[in-house]
């Protein structure tokens, strides 16, 4: 056995917050925290019940959930503004006293024309869009320059540097980016962000499952992050494992998997399938099963194995309760039989 042992991988979840359960979900996070989560995720939708402001649901969440880190998986960047996402993603942080991990990503590629009367058209292609916001963001969270004052600023001297404001210390290091093929996570390996990983990866036509389709992303921002002197990054890695204490609750989970609910209970495999960008997907397996399998299955897994972070994604389609009840079986049955196998 080598003498070097890695670092226990921080442990995370991810949960769907709808507008019509704000209060319950700000519970959700107070018992994470109370179980000794170190972080917590929600999903960000728009035109839907599932929270569109995420950065206000955690400001407020994090003044009951006083000790665990709150992030986003993942803010689309195909609907902001640069210079007002820096801004509000820097004041959450300050009211979190720098406890915001923000998650970004792209957005919604084949389904575009349903966003233009809200959000506007884009000028020019959405890749490009995406990754002007995102260097641009960085950038004034790093303090650039923006402007000077004029005679017309009150209480500021004119030629005085502007920046935008506020700026909130550390919070650039702790910002990253869900990428899904290796091109885009070895962009977010060179510009210094974590690494995101879903359940789902590109089906790139080989015929490669999804677990080697995933490593070859996770090397793709390793390597890059080395070789700009980032070092090996930080990785989050999401699976969607389901412990249940009892046999009945087997089916009523898997109909909580849209995309298996033909599925028998236990483990559903890998399948492919259309992501939520229209393209063809390799979706990971979900298993639904006791916490010993659970976490059988995640030790096994070789992508989770050299993550950082492990994060569970909660069944969306679940009530506040049950969402609760999986965040219990899995922090309190799992986790000790989790982080002595892998470390």
């Amino acid at each position: 056995m080598s003498a070097t042992r890695r670092a226990a991988p921080r442990i995370g979840f991810l949960a769907q917050v709808d507008h019509s359960a704000l209060t319950e979900g700000i519970q959700l996070f107070v018992t994470a925290d109370e179980l000794g989560y170190d972080v917590g995720y929600v999903r960000t939708r728009h035109l839907q019940d599932a929270l569109s402001s995420p950065l206000q649901f955690l400001a407020v969440a994090g003044q009951y959930a006083r000790r665990i880190q709150l992030g986003t998986a993942v803010i689309p960047l195909r609907f902001e503004n640069a210079g007002r996402l820096a801004e509000d993603l820097a004041t959450a942080d300050l009211l979190l006293g720098g406890r915001l991990r923000p998650g970004l990503g792209s957005g919604y590629s084949a389904h575009d024309a349903m966003y233009m009367r809200a959000f506007g058209a884009l000028a020019d292609d959405r890749a490009d869009h995406v990754d002007r916001v995102l260097a641009d963001m960085l950038s004034f969270l790093e303090g650039e320059i923006v402007s000077s004052a004029d005679a017309h600023i009150e209480g500021v001297e004119q030629g005085t540097s502007l920046q935008v404001q506020p700026q909130s210390e550390g919070l650039r290091s702790r910002i990253a980016y869900g990428a899904a093929g290796p091109e885009r996570a070895a962009k977010a390996g060179r510009d210094g962000l974590g690494l995101q990983l879903a359940t789902m990866v590109p089906d790139d036509g080989s015929g490669r499952s999804f677990e080697t389709l995933q490593l070859e992303v996770l090397e793709a921002y390793r390597e890059a992050s080395r070789e700009e002197g980032h070092g090996e990054g930080h990785v989050m890695v999401s699976r969607q494992m389901i412990p249940v204490a009892q046999e009945s609750d087997l089916e009523r989970y898997v109909s909580l998997i849209p995309r298996e609910r033909a599925a028998a209970p236990a483990v559903l495999a890998e399948h492919k399938g259309e992501e939520i960008g229209g393209h063809r997907a390799v979706f990971s397996e979900v298993v639904i099963d006791t916490p010993g399998v659970v976490a059988q299955a995640l030790v096994a897994d070789a992508v989770v194995q050299q993550a950082d972070e492990i994060c569970l994604t909660l069944p969306f389609g679940a009530s506040p309760a049950e969402q609760r009840t999986v965040l219990e079986t899995f922090g309190q049955q799992v986790l000790p039989h989790l982080v002595t196998a892998i470390i």
